[in-house]
């Protein structure tokens, strides 16, 4: 009897400690950046709506928003389960094909820009920016400039919890929204 109460007991532990884990696993405080390509073709199966944070590799405001915000494990883990995340450097070379129109590079004077995120940042290119997409891809708003976490954190939950969609206006949900998160 005290053998099998005592096997008994180490499966319990051990199941506990296997689902602690597994639970864990997959919140593990890093984005799980994709391609829009890849974001498209998820969301045609579980849909949700898409973040696309638009970078380039010579902003130090995308280095640091990439070193405070998205590093921080509850904005990380809050988009990984309600958003499909997608970086894009907005003067990467590559085209890109998004149903039927082809997005490309396009040179202007010492430099140039990609046509899609000229497209989805409306011709401001502000780096960084963010652009939030709902399942179908219709833009539903850009957030222009470094985010610190607790902006960000707001601006998810707004769109991430459907405030957006049940017509809540930003600035009534700002207003009375409160973070849980603690810098």
């Amino acid at each position: 009897m005290k053998k099998t109460a005592f096997a008994l007991a180490l499966v319990i532990c051990f199941a506990t400690f296997n689902s602690f884990t597994i639970s864990n696993s997959a919140k593990d405080g890093k984005v799980n950046w994709i391609s829009i390509s890849e974001a498209i073709e998820l969301s045609k199966k579980e849909p949700r709506k898409i973040i696309v944070d638009i970078y380039a590799d010579w902003c130090g405001w995308c280095k640091k928003m990439d070193k405070t915000t998205y590093s921080h494990p509850a904005i990380a883990d809050y988009l990984n389960e309600k958003y499909y995340a997608v970086k894009f450097d907005a003067e990467s070379k590559e085209p890109i094909t998004v149903g039927a129109e082809t997005f490309r590079y396009k040179q202007t004077g010492r430099g140039g820009v990609h046509e899609l995120a000229q497209t989805l940042l409306e011709g401001q290119i502000s780096l960084p920016s963010a652009v939030v997409l709902d399942d179908k891809l219709s833009k539903l708003t850009i957030i222009p400039g470094y985010q610190d976490v607790e902006m960000m954190d707001k601006a998810l939950h707004y769109f991430g919890d459907g405030y957006y969609d049940k017509g809540i206006k930003w600035g009534v949900f700002e207003k009375n929204y409160r973070t849980r998160i603690k810098n």
